[in-house]
């Protein structure tokens, strides 16, 4: 390549407090318009905010986890700039003294372990939304909620250390986990709880100095991260080939056309003249208040991974995909408790159980399996009741249904044959049926044993013990 890609993230995150930042109205997503506003958060005339204390709460828990250096001292200010779902005029955020800083983030992409550097956080309101006529059917028309306006935030800024599409993803699936587990935020981003801009430029292999940036602006899922990065990259690619210069500016990415588009000329900082909140006092962050955060603190991700590898025995790759949220690590060792037999409960969350969730765009939480009924289908092949490949067919209908395995057994015949007699009348029915393939493999032709197994698979409509299948033909084709 003759450029390399530098990349960086800027994510915020919607707290979970039930109140928002300034004052006492409801963070409840899923309200009418503006039904959760009062004078404070619509910024009328001669209101004061007031600081909710379970705010900084949760952003001094942000900065443990991504092991960022909580400051003793922290301060809002203003940040200046005119749009319609702004009622004041103006953000409440932090500018030069931030909560939270020089933190990092581990992350692991193709087996190679990477340190991610966290600039700051700070802390800020949300703005309102805005909505358009042309999607309520009523072009030429536009109408703004404000029960987002004033929802606390969190923003988390990476330091420019990532160096591909694929790195950026998983960042922000590592983040997402650290901020699930610490319990701060609900992260969804469906509902925008999790919102990701990036900043990417290209420069010269060798080259020391950035290249020109620009920002991509509010993605919602990782995956239209990293194809808005990967166009982007190709884009800068070609304007650079073409001898031209990159214009530094914000753009948007058009899922559906897989494209950025300009949206406006980047804003520098002097462009917010930011200036310290008159109306709120600093915040004072001392030992004692972050000791005690810090001992709040659960079990984090690349804890719970290193123990899920020494406890359960099972390989890291298996742990990290089990642990990317807390509820299907939960999920995972409620299965262990009721089943001791962590690998083979690995295989079937990571792939039955995460294919049909993915299928259906669900979460664990949502999962229509519960850890008990998995275990259940499990125990049914680990006593030989059942065959894994009738297992497969059986969830498949438990997760459709969500009937318990034993009663979908039972409804559909699929009791394992393991009687040795009515078997070993199979096995001899399909040898003499079939005396060219049977003196092919006492001739030494061993990879017939497939043919004759899947002869007496079918002639059991795949009720057959498949292990004392294989035992019987080895027995009588030796014979």
């Amino acid at each position: 390549m003759k450029y390399e890609v530098v990349i960086g993230l800027e994510v915020h995150a919607q707290l979970k407090t039930q109140s928002k930042i300034f004052c006492s109205c409801s963070t409840e997503f899923g309200r009418p318009p503006n039904d959760n506003t009062c004078p404070i958060c619509l910024g009328m005339p001669g209101v004061l905010p007031v600081l909710n204390k379970k705010v900084v709460e949760f952003a001094i828990k942000a900065c443990l986890a991504t092991h960022c250096e909580v400051q003793p001292m922290s301060r809002f200010a203003r940040k200046n700039y005119f749009y319609p779902d702004l009622p004041k005029g103006y953000q409440i955020s932090q500018y030069e003294l931030p909560i939270g800083l020089n933190g990092y983030i581990n992350i692991q992409t193709n087996g190679t372990p990477k340190k991610i550097g966290l600039t700051r956080i700070h802390l800020e309101e949300d703005a309102g939304k805005s909505i358009h006529g042309e999607n309520l059917g009523m072009p030429g028309r536009s109408y703004v909620d404000y029960n987002r306006t004033g929802v606390p935030l969190i923003e988390i800024v990476s330091e420019p250390d990532l160096r591909s599409p694929a790195e950026a993803r998983e960042y922000l699936v590592q983040l997402k986990a650290i901020l699930d587990y610490a319990e701060v935020s609900d992260v969804n981003m469906e509902e925008g709880s999790l919102r990701c801009d990036a900043n990417v430029s290209l420069r010269p292999v060798g080259q020391k100095e950035f290249g020109t940036r620009t920002e991509l602006k509010n993605i919602n899922s990782f995956k239209f991260v990293q194809k808005a990065l990967e166009y982007e990259i190709e884009r800068q690619a070609k304007v650079l080939d073409q001898g031209e210069a990159v214009v530094q500016e914000t753009r948007l990415y058009d899922s559906d056309k897989g494209i950025t588009f300009s949206m406006r000329s980047k804003e520098e900082a002097h462009d917010y003249r930011y200036f310290p909140e008159p109306d709120l006092v600093p915040i004072a962050c001392d030992k004692v208040w972050i000791d005690e955060v810090q001992q709040s603190l659960p079990e984090m991700p690349e804890q719970k991974r290193d123990r899920f590898v020494s406890d359960y025995k099972i390989p890291e790759y298996d742990a990290g995909v089990l642990t990317t949220s807390k509820a299907l690590a939960d999920y995972f060792e409620t299965c262990v408790k009721q089943f001791n037999q962590p690998k083979i409960i690995s295989n079937w969350i990571m792939g039955d159980l995460l294919r049909e969730l993915k299928n259906d765009n669900k979460e664990i939480d949502d999962c229509p399996v519960a850890p008990g009924q998995l275990t259940d289908l499990l125990k049914l092949i680990d006593d030989g009741t059942i065959s894994g490949k009738m297992a497969k067919t059986v969830f498949e209908d438990m997760y459709r249904s969500g009937k318990p395995p034993a009663e979908i057994v039972k409804e559909k015949g699929l009791t394992q044959i393991t009687d040795e007699s009515a078997l070993t009348k199979m096995v001899e029915d399909v040898i003499a049926a079939n005396p060219g393939q049977a003196a092919d493999f006492k001739n030494g032709k061993d990879k017939l044993m497939g043919f004759f197994v899947g002869q007496v698979m079918k002639a059991s409509k795949g009720q057959a013990n498949p292990a004392l299948v294989n035992k019987l033909i080895k027995e009588k084709l030796s014979s």
